[in-house]
């Protein structure tokens, strides 16, 4: 074969494409991936067990004599006693605090939610002079140690013109608002800044005032971030123990926290321990109730506010 002829048989023949390896993770990323899952679920697990003993512990003890739960304390009830549920309950007057921190926490979580996503969305969607100083201001609230509020506090509420507001529930209300007050602030303040404008323009331009607007256009789109942060106010205020201690000194205005310290204190005279477990899982079951209902909503919630 001649020089030309190889020259026009090569042209003819196509060139044969290289070869390329799809590149994919390697065995070292594996077994690196492979540790640090099991690592992530041992740290759950652990947690989990942290957390759910002593609940279960509570539980079956809240059923249990003060002999078996002096005696055989991980062991299981030998039988049911519901009479420690009644003790708690009457005796020792857990169904008159469970009114007083309804009462205080229902209208404190109702108050902070209002004035909160008020401010928040004011301070997200308004440009005006000392905007980010008051912004600010709410964020360093939540730096404040609060163990050097209640002294001032003491005071400013027993000499208040008018009249006292200590041993209050309007007063004790008050306080927790404004305890609550800074997170919420901070929290639903980024929450509406990651909201589109453009739905609030709409309804401006249809005619809204700024109150319609924010109360049913804007308030309704907010409503993840705002079940969020209702839990965490509702956790916060319902285990509130500081505050209600030294601002609310009557008895009969006891709130949980305050009465199940009481009932600890009585039980090393009276002996029945059955019944303070019985009192601390009156205490926690509106938790555990509330969280467990609303704990889709908390999740969507503290993701929604990172979307925009």
């Amino acid at each position: 074969m001649t020089t030309e002829e190889i020259d026009v048989v090569a042209k003819r023949e196509p060139t044969p494409a290289p070869v390329t390896k799809t590149l994919g993770p390697s065995n070292g990323s594996k077994t690196e991936g492979g540790v640090l899952n099991v690592f992530s679920h041992g740290i759950l697990i652990l947690w989990g067990l942290m957390v759910g003993v002593p609940l279960l512990w509570v539980l079956w003890s809240a059923f249990k004599d003060s002999n078996g739960i002096l005696t055989d304390p991980w062991g299981l009830p030998t039988s049911l006693r519901w009479e420690n549920w009644a003790n708690a309950w009457d005796d020792a007057n857990m169904g008159q605090y469970f009114i007083n921190t309804t009462i205080v926490v229902g209208g404190s979580v109702v108050g902070t939610m209002v004035l909160g996503s008020m401010a928040a969305y004011v301070l997200a969607r308004f440009t005006f002079p000392g905007n980010r100083f008051i912004y600010y201001l709410f964020v360093a609230g939540m730096s404040f140690p609060v163990f050097m509020l209640v002294i001032p506090l003491f005071f400013v509420m027993r000499d208040f013109p008018g009249s006292t507001l200590l041993a209050t529930y309007h007063g004790l209300i008050l306080v927790y608002i404004a305890y609550s007050l800074p997170f919420t602030v901070f929290f639903m303040t980024s929450f509406f800044r990651s909201l589109p404008s453009s739905v609030a323009e709409a309804a401006m331009i249809d005619g809204a005032s700024h109150t319609r607007t924010f109360f049913q256009v804007m308030l309704p789109m907010a409503k993840p971030g705002l079940i969020s942060i209702g839990i965490f106010n509702f956790l916060g205020q319902w285990n509130q123990y500081l505050l209600p201690m030294v601002l609310n000194q009557e008895e009969d205005k006891y709130v949980l926290t305050q009465g199940l310290a009481m009932i600890a204190l009585q039980q090393g005279y009276e002996n029945d321990w059955g019944a303070l477990m019985a009192g601390m899982m009156i205490a926690m079951l509106p938790v555990l109730a509330v969280y467990t209902i609303f704990q889709r909503q908390v999740q969507s919630g503290l993701t929604a506010g990172a979307i925009k």
